[in-house]
């Protein structure tokens, strides 16, 4: 007897797993893959610029993206990586003058709608949709907040743990040793994070290597939260 191969994996199935769009019930979902603009991008490309209008949800469905901005050099650096989940929204004026813009980081799906398209999809009215998407925003500037030491006046080595930390919370699938990061990461993705050289970051990350906070494997890391947790307290 042959078996049975895996169904593929749909769009439905995506947003169902959306920890930021379980508020949705499963017609309302139904919905809103239907209502859903889909748009597929390739490595580097832009997705959406901080000039784009804010009349339109967008949702990463499928991949990584990142939002960068340009530093005090006109460098392009990564403040942010997303993982599948509503896009955020760009900071408003005056912090728009740094040039922010969402990228693939590997090749993504993205769908869009208009806000008033949640108005037929939702019992509760686009002002809740909007009201939701908009805590999701707050969480994704609040996590760069925890890493600018400019307002918390925190050291390399703790901007990075924050920094473990929040990709282990955004990417991180749990095993018996910590927290595996289901992508390849590389020292200048956390360096642009944390607002640092690449060298700095590699001599701190052998350091968290060094006192068991992170372990190895192969490209990828495992972040053990609660030891990093422990050290921090």
């Amino acid at each position: 007897m042959n078996e049975p191969r895996n169904s593929p994996d749909t769009d439905l199935d995506k947003l169902t797993r959306l920890k930021a769009l379980a508020w949705l019930s499963t017609p309302e979902l139904r919905l809103l893959t239907g209502a859903l603009a889909l748009t597929s991008f390739k490595k580097h490309q832009i997705i959406l610029h901080d000039t784009a209008p804010a009349a339109q949800a967008h949702i990463l469905l499928k991949g990584i993206a990142r939002v960068t901005c340009q530093n005090a050099h006109e460098q392009r650096v990564t403040v942010a990586l997303l993982a599948p989940g509503p896009i955020p929204e760009f900071p408003a004026l005056p912090l728009s003058q740094a040039d922010f813009q969402c990228e693939a980081y590997g090749d993504c799906r993205v769908g869009s709608l208009n806000w008033s398209a949640f108005n037929s999809i939702t019992p509760h009215g686009s002002e809740w949709a909007f009201q939701k998407f908009h805590e999701h925003d707050l969480q994704q500037w609040y996590r760069l907040l925890l890493r600018n030491s400019g307002f918390l006046n925190l050291g390399l080595h703790d901007r990075i743990a924050n920094a473990l930390l929040e990709l282990a919370s955004t990417f991180g699938i749990r095993e018996s040793r910590g927290m595996l990061l289901s992508a390849s990461f590389s020292h200048q993705d956390i360096a642009n994070l944390v607002g640092a050289s690449r060298p700095r970051v590699s001599e701190h990350l052998a350091q968290f290597e060094q006192q068991h906070l992170i372990i190895r494997q192969g490209r990828q890391l495992i972040v053990r939260v609660d030891q990093i947790e422990h050290w921090q307290n």
